[in-house]
């Protein structure tokens, strides 16, 4: 069991308190835990299956088509009659001939009056993935019962699309989010302590940078080295990592003056420890107050790159190409919904939780 400080432990009832906050908490978790098992919810694949009495996991391993008495090597397409037919049969070649009819068969146990090992799948409540091609018809085709969401123009299940892109984007939010304010507050910090040359120098470094167009780097580098997604988070922090700098350095420069940091250095306690110890957790309101702007700002500039057509490799679930989708289909006004209100309850719940986090942070707050 984790205990906590006095501190944190008032931090924590400051967060509860803010009940907008917590309860945005929770759904969120539910929401990320959900698209954490993106594929046991959403898959085209069964999760488990039995086949002659053995177990078989096919969201986790591959199994030919052969292992089940199939003629190909390659995935078995679990979705396709003759598969399910021989999973279900015990392997009989007689699915080859009549699928249908061998599946009603063997749900008795009995085919052509011969007793056989009846096998059987779980499906996810979703049998699609996100890249799953549905014969439905025209696309894209409105919400049914088999389609929740509908599907895009190319015939894939929105709702699982979004579930995994959900996902993918929460993930680059907080990878691109943690280390580049790891290199921000670095930076801002030693050069609001140490003033003089060395906060002169990374202004002037920041001044340069600040004026480098992003976009077009990111352009020139997809095009030599192709699209993906640790190239789009590299991009990202090369050019996310300066907004915290500027907040931090204020703090820096208004607290490495006070009489609690000059006894500090009166005693010899180190400059590191002096930073990162005593004066950092003052700065941390500060700090905190620009989190839920870089972690929307994350997810944003990901969503307009992919609606640009550069950002995330096109066989990768993107929520900013499923915008795109809604502005390029009119006639299936499913589609823009379903991007807008994924992204609105999305950055909602990030936002209202970055501002409980910063109130339980403040000093000035007390739990009531």
């Amino acid at each position: 069991m984790i205990r906590l400080s006095p501190l944190n432990q008032r931090r924590w009832r400051n967060f509860k308190a803010n009940r907008r906050a917590f309860w945005s908490l929770c759904i969120f978790l539910v929401l990320f835990a959900i698209s954490l098992m993106a594929e046991v919810v959403a898959n085209d694949k069964p999760i488990v299956l039995s086949y002659r009495g053995q177990l078989h996991f096919p969201i986790y391993r591959f199994y030919p088509e052969t292992a089940f008495g199939g003629d190909f090597r390659t995935e078995a397409v679990y979705r396709e009659p003759e598969v399910q037919c021989l999973i279900i049969s015990g392997g009989l070649e007689s699915c080859f001939d009549d699928p249908e009819a061998v599946i009603e068969d063997a749900q008795d146990g009995v085919v052509d009056g011969q007793p056989i090992q009846k096998g059987w799948m779980i499906w996810p409540p979703i049998p699609y993935s996100y890249d799953t091609i549905n014969n439905v018809g025209t696309a894209p085709s409105p919400p049914d019962r088999d389609h929740w969401l509908g599907t895009d123009d190319t015939s894939r299940d929105v709702l699982a699309r979004i579930i995994y892109g959900f996902r993918l984007s929460i993930l680059f939010a907080l990878i691109v989010t943690s280390v580049s304010s790891l290199i921000g507050i670095a930076a801002g910090a030693v050069q609001g302590y140490f003033g003089g040359w060395v906060d002169l120098s990374f202004q002037r470094l920041l001044e340069i940078w600040g004026y480098t167009p992003g976009l077009y780097v990111i352009i020139i580098l997809f095009a030599i080295l192709g699209r993906s997604f640790w190239l789009l988070v590299f991009v990202s922090i090369l050019f996310g990592w300066p907004a915290l700098v500027g907040v931090v350095r204020a703090e820096f420069l208004r607290a490495r003056n006070f009489e609690y940091v000059r006894a500090a250095r009166a005693l010899g306690v180190s400059d590191r420890v002096i930073m990162f110890r005593h004066i950092l957790p003052n700065a941390m309101v500060a700090t905190l107050t620009m989190l839920p702007f870089i972690v929307t700002g994350a997810i944003g500039s990901l969503a307009a790159l992919d609606y640009l057509g550069y950002g995330l490799p096109s066989n990768l679930p993107s929520l900013g190409e499923l915008s795109l989708q809604g502005k390029s289909n009119l006639q299936a006004p499913w589609l823009g919904f379903s991007a807008f209100f994924t992204f609105a309850i999305m950055l909602s719940l990030l936002v209202f939780i970055f501002e409980g986090v910063r109130d339980a942070f403040d000093p000035r707050k007390t739990f009531a």
